[in-house]
């Protein structure tokens, strides 16, 4: 995750909404076997987990929007900027936030316009679930809002940068990943993997010793 003044200070609610999705999307996979099971051998259904699949579908892409955006993880066409100087590389850096808040800022606007016609016309799902649709909506909305309200920041902060002159920093907080970048980021998941494992394994090997 890249290092900035912006990052630092939402790191902790991002992985917060970041693990909030996770586990919600082990629950919905649970609830979509036992659907699946509970379909084929005993002819009977939960109602709506199709439904709330496709709610879980939008909210939790709004949810990654943040953390893709914040790790550098959006798909970044790189090979002609790295050929660039440090300068043509700055702008088109600075450009490629910009133009992010810029779609970000307008997919909320039109976001809320969706919103508010489901309220004023109390839009409900042609569903078992008859699901008041600004409920997923509302959640949907906030994604993207926080989306949007990350990426002006960032945008701002980089063009900040940009005029201040500290180029190498706009490269290295908003520049594509770099293959050793991107290694490194894989390597570190795998060694923070290996010691949750080390360190689970030693606290039942204790419990097992006290016993």
């Amino acid at each position: 995750m890249l290092d900035s003044p912006i990052t630092r200070v939402v790191r902790g609610a991002n992985d917060v909404l970041v693990l909030g999705a996770g586990w919600w999307l082990i629950g919905l996979s649970i609830a979509t076997c036992v659907e699946m099971v509970a379909r084929k051998f005993f002819a009977f259904s939960l109602q709506g987990i199709d439904e709330i699949g496709g709610y879980t579908l939008a909210v939790v892409s709004a949810v990654g929007f943040c953390h893709a955006l914040l790790t550098r993880g959006h798909t970044r066409i790189d090979f002609l900027v790295n050929k660039l100087s440090l300068r043509g590389r700055t702008v088109m850096n600075v450009l490629a936030m910009v133009t992010l808040a810029g779609m970000a800022t307008f997919a909320t606007w039109r976001g809320w316009a969706v919103l508010s016609e489901s309220i004023e016309f109390q839009s409900r799902a042609t569903t078992p679930l008859q699901t008041p649709m600004w409920i997923p909506q509302s959640l949907w909305l906030a994604g993207w809002a926080l989306f949007a309200a990350l990426a002006l920041l960032m945008a701002g902060h980089s063009v900040w940068l940009a005029l201040r002159g500290r180029m190498n920093e706009v490269d290295a907080a908003y520049g594509p990943q770099t293959l050793d970048e991107e290694i490194e980021a894989e390597a570190g998941e795998v060694l923070a993997e290996a010691e949750q494992e080390a360190t689970t394994r030693f606290a039942a090997g204790a419990t097992g010793s006290s016993r």
